[in-house]
């Protein structure tokens, strides 16, 4: 399959729970091999945007392309993606070896491939001497690990991550942003949701910021800064609460803390994924 030019795009997105818009008329370029971090205070639409982008929530009106394919056509995307909700799809009975197992399954990943990435990812993750434990007995930074295994073991040319250092220790989570940019250097594009502001300073390439449904802000870090600096400000917090300052007080929380976003259910995930 020839690739896209633009890796993620879409034209005047929009998502309406009845009169209320939770996403609207969203207009987005994302250029393959690079890290889009999208920000936001709860409520402002990023998992909204992140389903519908990922084909689990319908839109309302208007369109979304992965790698050219319209999210519409599920089959034709569904190799194409990987996605971490911040509350990952596993199922508590099972160990995480089988978790994993039971993902490369749904993905076609041929066995003796399937069987080396899963040896590979759970030692990168320090989960080997825990693999063949069941999920109900895992801490919520190892369940987060898994499911970040899940979302990139198929090898997807773009991942969705929202929230990916939730629940991880500091050596965990420096271990997910390392992976993080060693995806992009391969290619890959990673879509990133955090409420972690000096991740997204470190990574990401372009920045948008979401506002109760519209993007008001969207640029690299440097640029978004650069705007600040006549007021004083130097940093993409600045940017953040500059922004998102006329529409009521907004602030970015600190990285123990989650973003309170309903979790999809695991059968549409499983599903899905």
């Amino acid at each position: 399959m020839t690739r896209n030019s633009t890796a993620i795009a879409t034209r005047s997105l929009t998502k309406r729970f009845g009169s209320e818009s939770a996403v609207d008329g969203l207009e987005l370029s994302v250029d393959h091999g690079t890290v889009y971090g999208f920000l936001g205070p709860n409520g402002a639409g990023k998992t909204t945007t992140m389903r519908m982008l990922t084909s689990l929530t319908q839109p309302t009106d208007g369109q979304a392309w992965i790698d050219g394919n319209p999210v519409s056509d599920r089959d034709a995307i569904r190799e194409s993606i990987g996605y971490l909700p911040e509350e990952p799809p596993v199922f508590d009975e099972l160990t995480g070896r089988e978790q994993l197992e039971y993902f490369g399954r749904l993905r076609d990943i041929p066995a003796t491939e399937m069987e080396t990435r899963i040896v590979d990812w759970l030692d990168r993750f320090d989960l080997t001497d825990d693999a063949d434990k069941r999920i109900d007995d895992y801490s919520k930074g190892m369940r987060q690990k898994i499911g970040l295994i899940q979302a990139l073991l198929h090898e997807p040319d773009v991942v969705f991550l929202d929230e990916p250092t939730s629940g991880l220790d500091p050596r965990a989570a420096r271990t997910v942003l390392d992976v993080i940019a060693e995806l992009t250097d391969d290619g890959h594009t990673v879509f990133l949701s955090t409420h972690i502001l000096s991740v997204v300073e470190e990574l990401a390439d372009v920045v948008g910021v979401l506002y109760e449904g519209d993007l008001v802000a969207e640029g690299s870090p440097a640029e978004l800064t650069a705007r600040m600096e006549a007021e004083e400000g130097t940093t993409l917090e600045d940017v953040f609460l500059s922004v998102t300052a006329e529409r009521g007080p907004a602030a970015p929380r600190s990285a123990t803390e989650g973003t309170g976003d309903a979790a999809d259910s695991q059968d549409e995930q499983a599903t899905d994924q």
